[in-house]
């Protein structure tokens, strides 16, 4: 297939090419059941909460709120295990992890989401130069909350991605419940890129209720990245009250984009129900799960299709 690097428009992006179908690759998620991740106990779910209708699939074209911006249905994340620059995706080499990554976009994903504390810019950057600028949505996050340090992390990562434009920024790991003053200078920062074409959508990712509970209720929030899988692993509260906070959220137009839907490998032996219970839920545009080989990406597409 013939790649090729073009100018990403500050618009809304013209559609993409069409996918090459690769036959999917058999075998059982490598890695899924990664040890060494601690959260509280598991709040059992017995079904969907929030259950939307069959039939989708990780390439459907989602359109994020009233941002305008489509993405497919499932983003390729980067960040599992990731903190500190690294991350096991990031480990996997920058060749190594942008060969992942056009692999999904050969099956027809379209939605590439990052974040600067996982070190992977120089990987997305790859993949990005491989597949065409054109032809992808990029989602990173910033640790800042001046606004100096937001603007300098803006022209950092433009640099670092290869990218004039980021279709998405957002705060990373919001915990206080009053990250919105705390924020105030980047949000700011992230507004005026906004509003000059720089970025298209700004919001947060919350890792504790007061933080998602606040995001729910601030306008400014265009989208927010929030964890949710059906046993509570990892999440905010019970999977209930997330799911409730969610639909405000939808209802209030932001782009709701689920997280931890593995419950951070610990769902590894539960595959089938977690992806199933994401796929359902009607309160998510879409989902995010990181991949480091092929053969589980090409496995949890095929139970996307099934769920």
């Amino acid at each position: 297939m013939q790649r090729h690097r073009g100018t990403y428009p500050c618009g809304t992006p013209r559609p993409p090419a069409g996918p090459t179908r690769r036959q999917f690759v058999q075998g059982m998620l490598v890695g899924a059941a990664a040890a060494g991740c601690a959260g509280k106990p598991a709040m059992m779910v017995t079904g969907p909460i929030d259950a939307a209708p069959s039939n989708k699939t990780a390439t459907d074209r989602v359109v994020l709120g009233n941002t305008g911006i489509e993405v497919s249905r499932l983003a390729m994340g980067s960040g599992t295990h990731g903190s500190g620059g690294s991350s096991d995706q990031t480990r996997l080499g920058v060749a190594g992890f942008a060969a992942v990554l056009t692999h999904g976009y050969d099956q027809g994903l379209r939605f590439f989401e990052t974040a600067d504390a996982y070190g992977a810019h120089p990987h997305v950057a790859e993949a990005i130069r491989q597949v065409g600028r054109q032809n992808v949505v990029v989602l990173t996050k910033t640790a800042a909350q001046t606004a100096t340090a937001a603007q300098a992390d803006l022209d950092r990562f433009r640099r670092e991605l290869g990218i004039d434009m980021i279709d998405i920024v957002l705060l990373h790991n919001k915990q206080s419940g009053s990250w919105t003053t705390d924020c105030a200078g980047a949000m700011e920062t992230l507004s005026r890129a906004k509003e000059s074409g720089v970025i298209r959508a700004h919001g947060v990712s919350c890792h504790t209720l007061a933080a998602l509970q606040l995001a729910a209720q601030t306008p400014w929030v265009d989208v927010d990245l929030a964890r949710i899988n059906p046993d509570g692993i990892l999440m905010d509260a019970d999977p209930a009250t997330v799911i409730n906070l969610l639909k405000q959220m939808k209802a209030a137009g932001k782009g709701v984009i689920g997280m931890k839907i593995l419950g951070e490998g610990q769902l590894g032996n539960q595959v089938d129900r977690a992806i199933a219970h994401a796929v359902q839920l009607d309160s998510i545009d879409a989902f995010t799960i990181g991949f480091t080989s092929n053969g589980e990406l090409d496995q949890v597409m095929q139970k996307i299709a099934a769920a």
